[in-house]
């Protein structure tokens, strides 16, 4: 049998989101948008079975890749994203207006949708890999890091 080697992969993504804060006391109270980049690193031990395709990998980059995309990029992309505590009446409007409305039960920060993020793709993973971190950048200089080892999922 072939050593084993316990190591970490990570993918980058890109999309871009608009979201305003409610109640918030700066400008971004008011609608506007990021360009946002999601790194998301896995850990796992590499396969050893020399008849598997996926002989040397932890998690094939392109398996990490569709459930990300599923699970958030495909989300969130292009959409306008609030917290579900906005108005009714100005929700319902945007709703009726554009196709990509997502109302959150939380504020929709960089810290809350990272640890968001976690959850839904951890929820997604192989039962051998592990979600180890998870980095939202929301401009070129300011980012949300969610660690596993200061988190339970």
């Amino acid at each position: 049998m072939k050593k084993q080697h316990h190591i970490r992969i990570t993918k980058e993504f890109k999309f871009e989101m608009a979201h305003a804060l409610k109640g918030y006391d700066g400008s971004c109270r008011n609608i506007h948008g990021h360009s946002y980049e999601l790194k998301v690193t896995v850990a796992g031990n590499t396969v050893t079975d020399e008849t598997s395709p996926k002989l040397g990998m932890v998690m094939d980059f392109g398996d990490l890749k569709k459930i990300v995309r599923q699970t958030i990029v495909d989300v969130f992309d292009h959409s306008l994203v609030l917290n579900d505590k906005m108005p009714k009446n100005l929700t319902g409007e945007l709703k009726k207006n554009f196709e990509k409305v997502i109302l959150l039960p939380y504020q929709p920060t960089s810290e809350l949708m990272v640890s968001d993020f976690a959850v839904r793709i951890q929820k997604q993973l192989p039962e051998n890999i592990h979600l180890k971190h998870v980095l939202l950048r929301e401009t070129v200089t300011s980012y949300a890091e969610w660690f596993a080892e200061e988190n339970r999922l």
